[in-house]
């Protein structure tokens, strides 16, 4: 054995400390530990942080503010392990705070942390390194960046990591990525749908909560749900539901299977395999509201598809949701009336709805939940829509004044849907009449009125279809709804502008709403909706036809021409032309003007004044109960004093008369402040209607008859005029002088004597449409107007039986009167222009 070798044992060097415990109660004193270049001393200091931090949010600002997140972020990436490990710790805890959050994505840090999910490191890294992201994928910013640098493979990686922390922190991020759909693709294609299935049997149930949460966002896409079907996953979501113990899971599972049923293979496979029966009766007897209205909601979805629909109601899906109408929860009900309305495109289900679920739907049209009450109504506009029977069920349920009630709610979706059923109920006369002895004109002022289109095509579409009726014109007119009527006229909605259209069509079918809608402005805008070929709709054309043929006086005055089926009415004035834009002032606005040096107005009126009352009974009509009453008992004590006679006290009667006479003075103001403004009775012009027709209607052919009428119109209008004479004509003043009698620039047409083409033209035309002879009334310059009518001409000489179309003449009224002349001849021309 050889000689041990003594080895001396060298000093340290002479720079170096001996292991040194370091001890601080500040956190200031530990953020700068963070930056010592011995790995012992970060390590510690991290851990000392991640406890501090771990306290609460407010050391988490603190240790914002001290400047620890810059130091921090060096050392998630250190080589050393351990400090490795204790920095991406306090990133972890520290990234819940969302001022923490915001500087983590101005330094970037998702590169760094992405890498600390490699399989290399450990497992508390993993958990905290997802932590963070999880915290971090919130932010709409950080999404994107944990995408574009590959964070989700890693994540789905790790959905099958042993430790349940790693797993559930995973899948969190995994569910908020997916709300993008990159990311969604992106699971689809990096096949975590397996990995995703498995967590569903977790036995923690955050774990399944969250894998649940994540599949209700990423079954939103087709593709996806085939790979769940694939991979048997709507068994696993049956099992749960089937599962007592997982009641708190069941309303994910069921958004889950709501996108599932959305496509036909994956409802006919649970069909076939009695799920979809499972499924309908678990939500029928279910007593959870969120399970009730996610079930609903799932065959909403489902229903969109003709052939789910038609698998639902083999499934009698119908019973179902009435069941779930009559349910405790608000949000059950709509949704149950959601999944109505959606089913409602089957015929076969709408008419089973009708038989069992109009009068619940009726009901909850008085909901005081503003969801429920729309849900109803969206429901029933469907039900009703080309189905007679389930507006007359409607109808039956009472159904008519909740709905005129709804006109008022607080959501347009209520409103537009409540005005569909009404419009949908009127094609039927005699629900029509029902709805409107409710008021409904008086309702439908205020959704007229919507700043909401949808509301506003819907409120006019209603007026149309109940505006064909006298009393529903009066009422709307008389509830000032005209008025927002015609401004939507000017939307640059086209269905608003064309449902406005066909209103306005349909109410200016009486004279007096006519006129009214005239005096609103709605020829003005018609004329232009016309002009533009942009704007114009089927209904616009109409409309202005109608507005036209129900007020002649603006008509005439703004066209210039009347046809032969335009029949003048008493009422009817000629004010002269006027130009567009114009607004044609009434009648009665008109009587009331001073005296002026304007072309007179001519005025028909041969209507009889209203005699039929006495002024007693006008009194006892127009005058408030009492003082007919009292009128009454006046009368009677008169006749009883009468029967006695002899026993009745002489002064008494004087008190008596004079009573009475007060009375009957009282009625008479009331008369003349009650009876409204009515038009002067013409009685000139009603004896020559009269007369004319005596004179005329004997005639046999028409143009006898046109010939005869012409020269009794110009017998009265002063008779034949010499051409060169014409000038010498007064009539002029033949009609001042009629006005200043009168104190009034409205004239009768029967007063005047001395009449000019524009008067006698118009006398035949009202004297014409009065006796049934066909003509129109034109008007030309310079103070000329003209008849035209059509006449079948004789047959050549030498053919008999030939039909021959009619010919349109000019007919003179001045200068021969009687002659007629075919239109387009020298002869009429001269008479036009001359």
């Amino acid at each position: 054995m050889g000689k041990k070798v003594k080895k001396e044992v060298e000093p340290p060097p002479k720079d170096v400390f001996d292991p040194l415990s370091i001890e601080s109660k500040k956190a200031a004193t530990v953020v700068l530990m963070l930056n010592s270049p011995e790995e012992e001393v970060l390590a510690k200091a991290c851990d000392a942080i991640y406890k501090f931090a771990s306290k609460g949010d407010e050391n988490k600002v603190t240790l914002l503010g001290l400047g620890a997140v810059e130091p921090l972020f060096k050392l998630v990436s250190h080589e050393d392990p351990l400090v490795r490990r204790n920095a991406t710790m306090v990133f972890g805890i520290m990234a819940s705070n969302n001022d923490v959050r915001k500087l983590l994505r101005e330094l970037d840090v998702t590169n760094s942390v992405i890498a600390r999910l490699a399989p290399e490191e450990d497992i508390v890294v993993h958990e905290f390194a997802s932590l963070c992201l999880a915290h971090m994928a919130v932010e709409y910013t950080s999404k994107a960046q944990i995408f574009e640098q590959g964070g989700l493979e890693p994540l789905i990686r790790l959905l099958s990591s042993p430790d349940p922390d790693v797993k559930k922190n995973s899948v969190e991020c995994i569910y908020h990525l997916v709300q993008d759909f990159q990311s969604r693709a992106a699971v689809r294609e990096l096949n975590a749908i397996p990995a995703l299935l498995e967590l569903l049997k977790s036995e923690y149930p955050v774990v399944q909560l969250l894998a649940l949460k994540t599949f209700g966002v990423i079954s939103n896409d087709r593709e996806t749900r085939i790979i769940l079907r694939e991979n048997q996953g709507l068994d696993h979501l049956f099992k749960i539901l089937e599962t007592k113990e997982f009641n708190d899971l069941h309303v994910e599972a069921l958004a889950v299977v709501a996108n599932c049923l959305e496509d036909v293979d994956t409802m006919q496979l649970i069909q076939q395999t009695g799920g979809l029966k499972k499924l309908l009766s678990f939500a029928e007897m279910s007593t959870i509201p969120d399970i009730q209205k996610n079930a609903a909601k799932a065959i909403t979805k489902a229903a969109y598809d003709p052939e789910n629909r038609r698998i639902l109601h083999e499934e009698e899906i119908e019973k179902c949701l009435v069941t779930l109408l009559g349910t405790d929860n608000d949000g059950a009900k709509a949704a149950a009336s959601q999944a109505i309305s959606a089913m409602c495109e089957s015929l076969a289900s709408k008419d089973a709805f009708g038989i069992q679920g109009i009068p619940q739907l009726v009901q909850l049209l008085s909901s005081e939940n503003e969801e429920v009450k729309e849900g109803a109504a969206i429901a029933l506009a469907n039900l009703t829509t080309a189905s007679p029977s389930n507006a007359s069920a409607v109808a039956e349920a009472e159904g008519i004044e909740p709905l005129i009630n709804v006109l008022s709610a607080k959501r347009d979706g209520t409103v537009a849907n409540a005005a569909t059923v009404l419009t949908n109920m009127a094609t039927q006369e005699p629900l029509r009449f029902s709805i409107q002895s409710h008021g409904v004109m008086n309702a439908i002022v205020e959704p007229l009125q919507s700043t909401n289109s949808l509301v506003q095509s819907k409120a006019a579409l209603t007026v149309a279809a109940l505006g064909c009726d006298a009393d529903a014109r009066t009422e709307l007119r008389n509830a000032s709804g005209l008025e927002p009527l015609v401004k939507l006229l000017h939307s640059k909605n086209d269905e608003v502008r064309r449902n406005a259209c066909w209103a306005v069509m349909v109410c200016a079918s009486d004279e007096l709403t006519a006129v009214e809608l005239c005096r609103l402005g709605a020829l003005d805008i018609l004329e232009e909706i016309n002009l533009s070929t942009g704007r114009k709709n089927n209904f616009s054309e109409g409309a202005l036809d109608k507005l036209l043929d129900n007020n002649l006086s603006q008509k005439y005055s703004q066209m210039g021409y009347l046809s032969s089926s335009n029949i003048i009415t008493d009422g009817f004035y000629d004010y002269g032309q006027v130009k567009p834009g114009v607004k044609l002032l009434s009648l009665e606005e008109l009587n009331l003007q001073e005296l002026n040096d304007h072309r007179a107005i001519i005025l028909v009126n041969a209507k009889l004044p209203d005699v039929s009352l006495s002024v007693e009974d006008k009194s006892q009509d127009r005058y408030d109960g009492r003082t007919t009453s009292s009128s009454s008992s006046i009368r009677k004590s008169s006749k009883e004093r009468a029967r006695k006679g002899k026993g009745k006290k002489e002064e008494e009667k004087p008190k008596d008369e004079e009573e009475l006479q007060t009375m009957s003075k009282i009625r008479q103001e009331v008369i003349l402040e009650k009876v409204p403004w009515l038009p002067p009775f013409d009685s000139i012009l009603l004896d020559y209607i009269m007369d004319a027709s005596k004179i005329v209607l004997p005639l046999t052919t028409t143009k006898e008859q046109v010939v005869a009428l012409a020269q009794f119109v110009a017998d009265k209008m002063g008779g034949p005029i010499e051409r060169d004479k014409l000038h010498e004509f007064s009539w002029e003043l033949h009609i001042s002088e009629i006005e200043f009698e009168l104190k009034c620039n409205v004239v009768p047409i029967g007063k005047i004597k001395k009449g000019t083409f524009y008067h006698r033209a118009l006398l035949f035309k009202v004297i014409a449409d009065r006796i049934g002879i066909g003509c129109s009334l034109v008007r030309g310059e310079y103070g000329r107007a003209w008849n035209e009518v059509k006449l079948v001409d004789d047959s050549p000489q030498g053919i008999t039986g030939l039909l021959l179309p009619p010919q349109v003449y000019i007919l003179d009224l001045m200068y021969q009167p009687g002659c007629l002349m075919k239109q387009g001849s020298a002869e009429a021309d001269h008479y036009q222009r001359i």
